[in-house]
């Protein structure tokens, strides 16, 4: 039986709708980036894995302004079709979207291993670098997550300009059990290829 693999993607987060549409103001395209679309680790995943794993690419909603109570409505639609010994993984705003749904939601089968890619940290009282990050901030205690995520990976590089690399350190001292990964040159991990991914989904037992 193939082991599935059930990826959240990122996505971006408003305090308020008129600060949601001077982001859309001011940003300015990279019209070639449309013309010539390049495959990113997520989307290689599956054929990098193998034929033993199943990799579910859910397209959660309205991510340019994303809720977590909207991607958690979306989110529970897929749980029941998940198998025991299936693997999450969580890239940016998707990796503190699984965090707050362990941590608050019991989930009905058994999790492997749970991995965030580049996720930002923000609990209940501050985040340490003053970013809002709206309702998907972190409750109090994460004991949710800490039992049922499986064994847990984080993933971050000094170089990235959205997710500070401290925030991993944030992540490992409160859940205090996680597998730390430290990259110099990755950025947000937006690389076509994403190995060291790969090995430790495959380490999985």
């Amino acid at each position: 039986m193939k082991r599935q693999i059930i990826v959240i993607h990122g996505g971006d987060a408003f305090d308020t709708y008129r600060e949601y549409l001077s982001f859309l103001k001011k940003w300015k395209i990279d019209f070639d980036k449309y013309q010539h679309p390049k495959e990113k680790w997520r989307e290689n995943l599956g054929k990098d894995l193998g034929r033993n794993f199943e990799v579910i690419l859910p397209r959660m909603p309205n991510s340019l302004n994303a809720r977590y109570f909207e991607w958690k409505i979306w989110f529970d639609k897929f749980v029941p079709h998940l198998k025991p010994g299936v693997v999450l993984v969580g890239y940016s705003l998707g990796g503190i979207f699984l965090v707050k749904y362990l941590a608050e939601k019991k989930f009905p089968v058994k999790i492997a291993g749970t991995f965030l890619v580049a996720a930002p940290f923000e609990d209940h009282g501050s985040d340490p670098d003053g970013e809002s990050l709206v309702d998907f901030k972190l409750p109090k205690k994460l004991e949710g997550f800490r039992r049922q995520g499986g064994k847990i990976f984080l993933y971050h590089s000094k170089d990235d300009p959205i997710v500070p690399c401290s925030h991993a350190d944030q992540y490992e001292k409160v859940l205090g059990i996680a597998t730390k990964r430290i990259f110099t040159n990755r950025g947000h991990f937006w690389q076509s290829k994403f190995p060291e991914l790969v090995r430790d989904i495959k380490s999985l037992r």
